[in-house]
């Protein structure tokens, strides 16, 4: 026992002459491999003692380039939906969401569960290039089987945005700054607002009415001008991220790659970087290695070389209970919402349309009028997110379960509208609260990972969520966009996700993630 105590104190970050006091923890001692604990938490230290500088707020802005994306090309399809329904003579205009959504699955999973496997590096510029260029050619689509697959295509880029930005961010954030995750998702309110007001001229004016019998190609280019701005748009932050801004990578993934040296080059390139000194060096992290008693031998090597290819990392995110309920617990919350937000968010233009023709006021003015409005109040949603969770005795749980309740109240109340102006105002508190909801979410659920399974946990919730966004467009069919079925079906899945968030067992308030 004594024996035990004395390895655990010379594996302490304070041991390794970091000479800053690290933060508590969000995960509790025990949860992961003790050298790799003791590792990160130097890494931690050494960081913090970094502070955020030149390097990080840099960063900032790049990783906003993909949460951005993440936003952009959804809202795209579902501001080209019903011109291209009215164009192609879609009988089911929900199957163009089925594409998308299929593109995202295979996104989320291929590039989240391989930032895990190869690298954070790799996946950073190639996601948004995939996006930016098939989302350009897309605009060439003669018929609604090319839309479909150019639709699906480009979401590939767009589904592996998040898993990869959120742990490249993540690792590279001092403790005090985590609240900056949450942050980001300014840049995908932001977005939102770009990608409707540049849809508002271009849709509004170049665009087919809803109540139009006929309509041809000539008399709709807007929707296919839109999708070649927008595509341009993705390609210069494509260009920015590959040639104006070197990214390293992340310390905490080489370290469990077991490339220490790696690690603590990196550790001191983002210091002289931000021209801030640091005591930290390879030494530290062989001297947890040595007091850890970490296997070298040949036969420790060839299994942590085959490790990448069995499910360590899906075990490791279950491997106590109170880790098996957390992991369960998130990949459902983003399963429900996956379901709840695409079934109504992604045909909100369209489900504007046709209510507004029943209201007496469905043009394609009013209907993209409305959907800028709706956007704009992403942008505050997206601070208050960022503020909410800094709140003490309520933190990222209290403020993913109050939004994402409130995210549902406020879809059931949108069937009460009787005009057009009720339900747009319903709908900007639903604006104002989804946006809330993502922003808490997209940061506390890498927060909770492990670094060396955080690509993996987060493929696992991406993953959940669009598979479950796949079930939407089906929902929809069949329960019918011009009835109030999906907006049920949808608030009730918020609500449900509202309380499990109640149920998740840790909170990283103030805490730095392992």
């Amino acid at each position: 026992m004594a024996k035990q105590e004395q390895d655990d104190a010379s594996l302490s970050p304070e041991n390794s002459s970091v000479g800053v006091v690290e933060p508590p923890s969000v995960l509790p001692t025990g949860v992961v491999d003790p050298v790799y604990e003791a590792k990160a938490r130097a890494l931690n230290s050494a960081i913090q003692k970094i502070g955020m500088g030149w390097y990080q707020w840099q960063l900032f802005v790049v990783i906003g380039f993909g949460w951005a994306q993440d936003n952009l090309w959804p809202i795209v399809l579902s501001l080209i939906l019903p011109t291209v329904a009215k164009e192609f003579n879609i009988s089911n205009p929900p199957l163009l969401s089925l594409s998308q959504n299929i593109g995202l699955l295979v996104g989320a999973a291929f590039w989240g569960f391989g930032t895990d496997l190869f690298g954070r590096k790799p996946a950073f510029s190639i996601t948004i290039g995939i996006t930016a260029g098939f989302g350009m050619i897309a605009a060439s689509a003669p018929n609604f089987v090319a839309i479909s697959v150019f639709v699906a295509l480009w979401s590939v880029g767009v589904g592996g945005n998040l898993p990869v930005d959120s742990a490249i961010f993540l690792e590279f954030l001092p403790a005090s700054h985590q609240y900056l995750l949450t942050v980001l998702s300014i840049f995908w309110a932001l977005a939102q607002v770009m990608a409707t007001l540049i849809a508002w001229p271009l849709l509004s004016n170049l665009s087919c009415q809803e109540t139009a019998k006929t309509c041809t190609g000539k008399e709709n280019m807007g929707w296919r001008y839109f999708l070649i701005t927008i595509g341009g748009i993705s390609l210069i932050m494509f260009l920015i991220r590959f040639l104006a801004f070197t990214l390293f990578e992340s310390p905490k993934y080489l370290m469990g790659r077991g490339r220490d040296e790696q690690a603590a080059s990196v550790v001191e390139e983002v210091a002289r970087r931000n021209k801030k000194p640091t005591s930290f060096s390879l030494r530290n992290l062989e001297a947890i290695s040595q007091n850890g008693q970490q296997a070298t031998d040949a036969t420790a090597i060839l299994k942590r070389r085959l490790q990448k290819f069995n499910l360590s990392h899906v075990r490791s995110l279950f491997s106590t209970p109170k880790m098996a309920l957390s992991t369960t617990l998130i990949i459902l919350i983003w399963g429900f919402i996956g379901l709840g937000f695409p079934l109504y968010n992604a045909f909100l233009p369209y489900i504007q349309a046709k209510r507004g023709v029943d209201f007496g006021d469905g043009s394609t003015y009013i209907t993209y009028r409305n959907s800028l409005i709706i956007a704009t109040l992403g942008v505050p949603g997206a601070i208050l997110g960022g503020l909410l969770v800094e709140v003490a005795q309520f933190g990222r749980k209290g403020a993913l379960a109050v939004s994402t309740a409130l995210t549902g109240v406020f879809l059931f109340c949108s069937t009460t509208a009787k005009t057009s102006n009720s339900l747009l105002g319903w709908n900007c508190a639903y604006g104002l609260m989804s946006n809330v909801m993502y922003a808490v979410l997209y940061g506390y659920t890498p927060e909770v990972f492990p670094t060396k399974d955080r690509g993996t946990g987060n493929a696992l919730a991406a993953t959940a969520n669009r598979i479950f966004g796949i079930m939407a467009p089906i929902v929809a069919t069949y329960g019918d966009l011009e009835t109030a079925v999906p907006v049920y079906v949808s608030g009730a899945l918020f609500i449900a996700a509202g309380i499990l968030a109640t149920l998740l067992p840790f909170e990283p308030q103030g805490k730095a993630s392992l």
